[in-house]
C-alpha cells in the first residue's frame, strides 16, 4: 500500500464514524440526517467524530435546501453512552504536562461541537433512543427537538470515574426544576424518557418502533414558507407542528417526577458535608420519605455516590452554585478548565482504570469529602476552576471576549 492509499484509507475510515444522508420532502426541501457510527462502543464521541458532525453542521447551515437536521445513533442500544476516552486515558501520564496537549484537543472539539449547535439556526432533531450519557447528553442539550422513547435510559455518571459533569452538564443540569440536577451530578442516577420531559431535556415521546413515522411526518410536512420573511412561520415551528401531530407514547413513570420533594429536600439540607451527611445515612434517609429511601432507584443512586469519586462530588456541587448566572459559552469555558485539571490529577485516571481498563471496580480515589472539606482540600478544589495555560492560549479564549456568540446575538 502506497502512501496515499494509506491517507485514502485512514480518511474513510475516520468519514465512517458518522454516517451523513439526506431525506427528501415532499415540497423539494432536504432533511439532513447524521448517525452516529461506532455501535460497538455505544457510539461513544470521539475526537474525529466531533470534526465530523461540526464540519458537515456547517455544510448545512449554508445550505438552502436543507431545512433540518436529525441526530441519531446507529444499533438499537445507544445514541451515545458518552466520550471515547481510552486515548485520553493513554495521555494522562505522570510525566504528561499541564495543560495536557490530547486532553487540550479531546475537551476544546467536544465543547467547540456543543456551542455550534446551541446557536445553530436550523432545527436540530434528536432521536433519543437508548442510553445517553457524558457526551451524548451534551448533544441532547444543545438540540431543539428531542425525542424520547420507552428505552431512553439518561444519566451523568462521572462520580464513578472521578471526572465531573462536564459535557455542558454544569450548564443544563442548573436548568432542572428542584435542584434535581445537583442530585442527579452528585449520585449519577439513572433516568427514563418521562424523568428527560420533566428534567427540559426532551419534548417529545414516542415509540421507539417509531422512527420511520417520524422521518415521514418531517418530510411530509409542507416547508415552503422558511425563509419567507413575510410569513410568521419559521422551521423550529413547523419541526413542532410535525413532531406533535404523532402519537404520544406512553412512557416508564418519572422517578423524578415521584421524588422530587425529598430531592428538593436532601439537596437543601445545607451544605455540601450536610448532603454528604444525609446521603450516608439510611436512617436519615427514611427520616426524609421512606418510599424515596426504600426504591431501589434511589438504592442506586446512593450506592453510586458513596462508591464514587469525593473529588467529583466537591467539584459538581462547586460547579452548581458557580455557574447559575453564567452563559453557555462561560460555563464550557469553566468546564474546559476543570476538565483539563481533572486529566491531570490522580482521581480520573484511577476511575477510568478500575471502570474501563482492570475492570476491577476498586478506585482508590485520592481524597475523602472530609478532605476535600478541609482549608487545604477547599483550595485543592478551587485550583480546578484557574485557566491552565499561558495568557491568551486558552482554545476558547475568544469565547470571553466581544467574539462570544452570545454577545453577538444581543447586541
Amino acid at each position: 500500500m502506497t502512501a496515499t492509499e494509506h491517507i485514502d484509507q485512514q480518511a474513510t475510515v475516520a468519514e465512517s464514524l458518522v454516517l451523513f444522508d439526506t431525506e427528501p420532502t415532499d415540497c423539494g426541501h432536504l432533511i439532513g440526517v447524521m448517525t452516529l457510527n461506532t455501535p460497538k462502543s455505544l457510539n461513544a464521541l470521539s475526537v474525529e467524530m466531533c470534526q465530523l458532525l461540526s464540519h458537515q453542521l456547517e455544510q448545512w447551515q449554508i445550505d438552502d435546501q436543507v431545512v433540518a437536521i436529525l441526530l441519531k445513533g446507529a444499533g438499537d442500544k445507544a445514541f451515545c453512552a458518552g466520550g471515547d476516552i481510552r486515548k485520553l486515558y493513554d495521555s494522562m501520564s505522570e510525566t504528561a504536562p499541564l495543560p495536557n496537549p490530547y486532553a487540550t484537543e479531546f475537551f476544546s472539539h467536544e465543547y467547540r461541537l456543543y456551542r455550534q449547535m446551541h446557536f445553530y439556526t436550523k432545527p436540530l432533531i434528536l432521536w433519543g433512543d437508548g442510553i445517553i450519557m457524558g457526551g451524548g447528553m451534551g448533544m441532547l442539550a444543545g438540540c431543539s427537538h428531542r425525542l424520547v422513547t420507552e428505552r431512553t435510559r439518561f444519566a451523568m455518571p462521572e462520580v464513578t470515574i472521578g471526572l465531573f459533569p462536564d459535557a455542558s452538564g454544569s450548564w443544563f443540569l442548573q436548568r432542572m426544576p428542584a435542584k434535581m440536577g445537583l442530585f442527579l451530578g452528585m449520585t449519577g442516577a439513572q433516568c427514563n424518557g418521562n424523568d428527560a420531559l420533566l428534567a427540559n431535556l426532551a419534548e417529545y415521546a414516542v415509540d421507539s418502533s417509531d422512527y420511520n413515522g417520524i422521518m415521514q411526518r418531517l418530510t411530509q410536512i409542507n416547508w415552503q414558507s422558511v425563509g419567507d420573511k413575510n410569513h410568521v412561520d419559521s422551521a423550529y415551528s413547523i419541526t413542532s407542528r410535525a413532531l406533535a401531530a404523532h402519537p404520544v407514547a406512553e412512557l416508564p413513570d418519572s422517578k423524578l417526577a415521584s421524588y422530587w420533594h425529598p430531592i428538593q429536600q436532601l439537596m437543601n439540607s445545607g451544605g455540601l458535608a450536610d448532603i454528604d451527611a444525609l446521603l450516608r445515612d439510611d436512617e436519615a434517609l427514611m427520616q426524609l420519605d421512606a418510599d424515596f429511601a426504600q426504591d431501589k432507584w434511589t438504592q442506586r443512586a446512593i450506592a453510586t455516590y458513596r462508591h464514587g469519586c469525593p473529588v467529583t462530588a466537591a467539584l459538581t456541587y462547586a460547579l452548581y452554585n458557580q455557574v447559575a448566572e453564567l452563559s453557555l459559552e462561560q460555563v464550557l469555558y469553566l468546564e474546559t478548565n476543570v476538565a483539563v485539571h481533572c486529566a491531570a490529577n490522580p482521581d480520573f485516571k484511577e476511575g477510568v482504570r478500575a471502570l474501563l481498563i482492570d475492570k476491577d471496580r476498586s478506585p482508590q480515589w485520592s481524597r475523602s469529602l472530609a478532605d476535600c472539606l478541609t482549608r487545604e482540600g477547599r483550595d485543592y478544589i478551587n485550583q480546578h476552576f484557574v485557566n491552565p495555560y499561558p495568557a491568551g492560549e486558552h482554545p476558547l479564549n475568544d469565547w470571553l471576549s466581544d467574539e462570544a456568540l452570545g454577545t453577538q446575538q444581543v447586541r
